[in-house]
């Protein structure tokens, strides 16, 4: 959450070195996602369809400058990307098989 108090909080003195813009772009994802629990909470604890309805939508919002603050991160760090993607082929694999008990902590560990 910003600091209403100090607008300027989020200012940078400096150029960011390309190390410096990837940790900045992951704090602004870590933020995206903030917000959206913030919304969908305020959203839920409403009653009134109108405020409820606009705040999911802003949700969802911020799940898109989640999307393309992701792309921005993989066209600085290449790898980055490639592991996020590796990690998504993951679930879709264990998806295709059939479910099991005990214990899965190996699965994710791939």
């Amino acid at each position: 959450m910003a600091l209403i108090s100090n607008p300027f909080i989020a200012n940078i003195n400096k150029q960011l070195s390309p190390d410096e813009l990837i940790q900045a772009l992951r704090a602004d994802i870590v933020g995206e996602y903030e917000a959206v629990i913030g919304y969908e909470a305020h959203a839920m604890a409403t009653q009134d369809q109108r405020v409820k309805q606009a705040l999911f939508k802003i949700a969802d919002d911020e799940r898109k400058h989640v999307g393309q603050l992701e792309e921005l991160l993989t066209l600085l760090n290449p790898k980055e990307g490639q592991l996020i993607e590796q990690g998504k082929q993951v679930i879709k694999q264990q998806q295709n098989q059939p479910f099991q008990t005990g214990n899965t902590a190996n699965q994710f560990s791939q």
